[in-house]
């Protein structure tokens, strides 16, 4: 497996049972280094970075999403990177164009880091809760929201 982008894998339907047990175990070992058996019977002990990456995948493949993986360094095409964060192209040119994010071009294209598309997200979802407790605030000064 080389790096980039990969198409996500989906478990089957008949996997996902199986999927959300396994899930379920991994996230019971709190405190206890979990243990892979190899082919020659040998155990190894999954260190905390590959754990975290099998309890999410398993998580996900059992609810019937799709995976990737992909380097935090992995560079994104502007449709890539509009569609991990769920919007249009265009508005992704318009955020890097206003420098919203830092981008590089190849050629007359515009690229973007993945380290720097989830910084942004997570600035972004950070503003919009922000802003949502503010009005939720405001309501509730007001009188027109109760808890």
């Amino acid at each position: 497996m080389g790096s980039g982008v990969h198409e996500p894998i989906v478990a089957r339907e008949d996997e996902r049972s199986e999927l959300a047990s396994i899930e379920r175990s991994l996230d019971r070992l709190h405190g206890v280094k979990a243990r892979l058996i190899g082919p020659a019977n040998e155990a190894m002990i999954l260190p905390d970075s590959l754990y975290r990456v099998l309890l999410q995948a398993a998580s996900q493949l059992a609810e019937g999403y799709g995976v990737a993986i992909m380097p935090y360094s992995q560079e994104l095409t502007t449709q890539q990177a509009a569609d991990l964060l769920s919007v249009s192209r265009p508005h992704v040119v318009t955020c890097l164009e206003a420098g919203a994010m830092p981008f590089h071009r190849v050629g007359t294209h515009r690229r973007v880091y993945l380290k720097d598309l989830l910084e942004y997200k997570h600035q972004r979802d950070a503003a919009r809760r922000h802003e949502l407790q503010a009005m939720v605030d405001e309501a509730q000064e007001l009188g027109v929201y109760d808890k």
